[in-house]
């Protein structure tokens, strides 16, 4: 069974070296949430209005994906596929404004093929299921953010999660670096979708930091958003974060309450299997909620190289179970830079996600369905500064019941320019 075009069950590998890991480390580094964990900017470092800000920042990156599924008596083939990314940020004096605005812009384009859908329910190769599927795919985030003095921010936009996904400590890096699986990459929840449209407030204190976000939960890939805005309800998040030092070494623990008003199950996010037949008993309630405890703590942290080092990540995740498709989650890994080859990165994490009971009873008379669970390794080898190859094997046991447990295996490298 293949996904559809949609994203699944919406609601992360550092981007070169660890965050937040040097001995004297500020409450928060710019870190950022998926449906997850928020941390932000550190409260009383933030530069003034119109200080050292470029008119204009602009990063590409290029990243290829080779695959193949490894499954019994199944003779599977070579998958091919990338992406494009471009992020700009224009700061608001290149625009006639003054630099507590700036403007960010995250055109991407996805081609080829992934191996998505060939073993379990949740996608593998995370940098190829956005903005869809297969094929080539092109979609446009658009924000304006607002930053104050104390560091205080307001983001309002069209928001690609698994752009702040991407800056998530420990685990960090969006599906284009780091992990691939979805599990890890950005934590599924159906209640936040990993394209939105809202606006986000970041808090950040001496002790600890908080974020509220009120979005649209409806998936807005592909669309603007702005149409029919708000049409199926309201999403709303709140979370807190804490900085917390654990024989010595710095860690983040967060609590984070996510909830929408919304009426049935996110049917544009979900595979064609998991959507309740006409009739069916389940998804009929308005209005969900969920909360989620995780934490990163590094382990160790490398004092000839600052920000350097490796650590633990885990997280759970509780819902309602109706209308969502999930009811309990829960992840659980290391990760981060080698000793000795700070610049290359690894990662091997643990995973479980389980159906709601109500749907898989109504499923059960057509497909069979238990928990989805899996591991994922992977070792990413800097080749050159602008250039990274990333080995990755992962073993999925499906939550099809009728589907043998299979190993996903792929080479990734980015290009950055």
């Amino acid at each position: 069974m293949r996904l559809r075009d949609a994203a699944i069950m919406s609601s992360a590998f550092l981007t070169g070296t660890a965050l937040s890991a040097q001995e004297n480390i500020p409450p928060f580094e710019q870190l950022a949430e998926a449906d997850t964990i928020p941390i932000a900017t550190p409260a009383g470092q933030v530069e003034p209005s119109g200080a050292g800000k470029q008119p204009l920042d602009i990063e590409i990156a290029w990243t290829q994906f080779l695959a193949t599924s490894v499954r019994e008596e199944v003779e599977d083939e070579l998958a091919f596929g990338g992406r494009f990314d471009v992020y700009t940020e224009v700061a608001g004096s290149a625009v006639g404004l003054d630099d507590s605005l700036s403007i960010k812009l995250h055109p991407e384009l996805r081609y080829g093929k992934s191996i998505n859908g060939e073993i379990g329910l949740l996608p593998v190769q995370t940098g190829l299921f956005y903005p869809r599927d297969q094929g080539e795919e092109f979609d446009l985030s658009l924000s304006v953010t607002k930053t104050w003095k104390s560091g205080t921010s307001l983001e309002v936009g069209k928001i690609n999660v698994l752009d702040l996904a991407a800056g998530l400590p420990v685990i960090g890096g969006g599906g284009i670096e780091g992990f691939q699986n979805l599990a890890f990459a950005l934590p599924p929840s159906t209640i936040v979708p990993q394209e939105l449209v809202g606006a986000m407030l970041t808090v950040p204190t001496r002790d600890a930091l908080f974020r509220l976000w009120v979005f649209d939960p409806e998936l807005r890939t592909q669309d603007t958003g702005f149409e029919d805005p708000f049409a199926t309800g309201v999403g709303m998040l709140a979370s807190v974060t804490v900085p917390v030092k654990l024989g010595g070494q710095p860690g983040y623990y967060a609590v984070k309450l996510a909830g929408t008003t919304r009426t049935g199950p996110p049917t544009e996010v979900l595979p064609g299997a998991l959507i309740p037949p006409p009739g069916s008993h389940f998804g009929r309630k308005q209005g969900t909620a969920s909360v989620v405890l995780a934490g990163y703590q590094f382990v160790d942290t490398y004092a000839d190289t600052p920000g350097a080092g490796w650590g633990a990540f885990g997280q759970v995740f509780f819902s309602e179970g109706d209308p969502t498709p999930l009811d309990v989650s829960g992840l659980f890994g290391v990760s981060g830079n080698v000793p000795g080859r700070p610049q290359d990165h690894f990662g091997l994490a643990w995973f479980r996600y389980s159906l709601s009971d109500g749907l898989v009873d109504e499923l059960t008379p057509f497909l069979a369905l238990e928990d989805e669970e899996g591991m994922e390794a992977f070792y990413t080898f800097q080749i050159a500064k602008p250039l990274r190859l990333t080995a990755d094997v992962q073993y999925i046991d499906s939550s099809i019941v009728t589907r043998r447990p299979g190993w996903a295996v792929s080479l990734r490298a980015v290009t950055r320019f």
